[in-house]
């Protein structure tokens, strides 16, 4: 049965409004996926088949799309940001709002999106201090039918050789794509998620599996000769791997 739904997150975080503002309209390649940025007026088109229905740099931005494709299992979705200075604007709190209308299996769908909502948040806060507003080369991949199961997650885990005791913020060496080691920093780590922060790369795991879905891997590769598709063929590679599948 339809049903309403909203999601409301307030942080602040140590970069100005204007680069916030930077960041969710035209960066969202650094901490999200790469989208096209919206028409900067109200009733301007957004991502997504969006309507812009705020617009006031570097203070608001909201969009609002109703029935469109590539927005799974809704009928209506919105998007409200909120951008103050802090700090005599040196730094910025933001609020953010996500709001709309899940068609089918109202309490996996709410959990799955707020739970997403606080890894997004917290890589976007990664981007605006460590990368922006390097340009970024961005790949996504899914594991295969396996990694839907109940402990799919856990092979990722302990795949990149993570003990369970390995503390958030922490340098670590992690077992990568092709058997080498990757010097990284654990900056998120939560049952359904992992992230990895490297010198030029923000790597993030999606245990999807919880929400009946395939694991997944996004790489955000800020280096100045990053390539995305070996990116994305090298992770693929290894996430089969850790499944047993192998091309």
């Amino acid at each position: 049965m339809p049903q309403e739904f909203e999601i409301v997150r307030e942080f602040e975080v140590d970069a100005t409004p204007e680069e916030v503002w930077e960041a969710v309209t035209h960066g969202t390649g650094g901490y999200l996926w790469p989208m096209e940025p919206p028409e900067p007026r109200v009733g301007g088109a957004g991502p997504f088949g969006s309507e812009v229905t705020a617009w006031d740099p570097p203070h608001r931005y909201a969009n609002r799309v109703s029935a469109a494709e590539g927005v799974s299992r809704q009928t209506l979705n919105q998007l409200d940001h909120t951008i103050e200075p802090r700090d005599g604007g040196r730094r910025a709190w933001v609020r953010y709002v996500h709001s709309g209308i899940f068609v089918d299996d109202w309490d996996n769908q709410y959990d799955g999106a707020s739970r997403h909502t606080d890894f997004y948040l917290h890589t976007l806060r990664e981007y605006l201090t460590r990368f922006a507003p390097r340009p970024v080369a961005f790949a996504t991949l899914n594991g295969p039918e396996a990694s839907t199961a109940a402990d799919a997650f856990t092979a990722v885990r302990d795949a990149l050789g993570l003990a369970e005791d390995t503390p958030v913020g922490g340098t670590v060496g992690v077992r990568g794509p092709g058997g080498g080691t990757l010097d990284a920093v654990l900056d998120f780590r939560s049952p359904y998620f992992i992230g990895l922060r490297t010198g030029n790369a923000l790597i993030r795991f999606f245990g999807r599996n919880h929400w009946g879905a395939p694991v997944g891997i996004s790489v955000h590769d800020f280096a100045p000769d990053a390539d995305a598709k070996a990116n994305e063929l090298a992770w693929q590679r290894w996430l089969d791997g850790v499944y047993g599948v192998h091309g």
